[in-house]
């Protein structure tokens, strides 16, 4: 199981780390595409753009970000690019917070 993000080093840059990749998923339309992705192997960019009934620049600018945090992968397929969710990397994130969670309410 991988160790949180908080727990490696408590330093700042793993904030920093954990930081960047909440804010990633801090816009609704992310987290909707997150979980398009996550109900398929993979899709193109159109494939997201029809599900979600957003422009193509908006969708491609959002998995971008969402690619760019390590939250998603990217391949080029031919003359289109496939992405697809990095579930380690999320489940990273999810243990990241909860540490961060309890390590905050640990007195209570």
């Amino acid at each position: 199981m991988n160790t949180p993000l908080i727990e490696k080093t408590c330093g700042v840059a793993d904030s920093r780390a954990v930081a960047a990749k909440l804010a990633a998923l801090s816009h609704p339309a992310r987290i909707e595409i997150l979980r398009h992705l996550s109900a398929s192997r993979s899709c193109c960019c159109r494939e997201v753009v029809d599900h979600l009934d957003l422009a193509q620049s908006t969708v491609s600018q959002h998995l971008k970000i969402l690619v760019d945090a390590g939250l998603v992968r990217y391949e080029p397929d031919r003359q289109r690019s496939r992405y697809q969710v990095d579930g380690d990397a999320l489940a990273d994130v999810s243990a990241s917070l909860a540490a961060l969670v309890n390590s905050c309410c640990s007195g209570r």
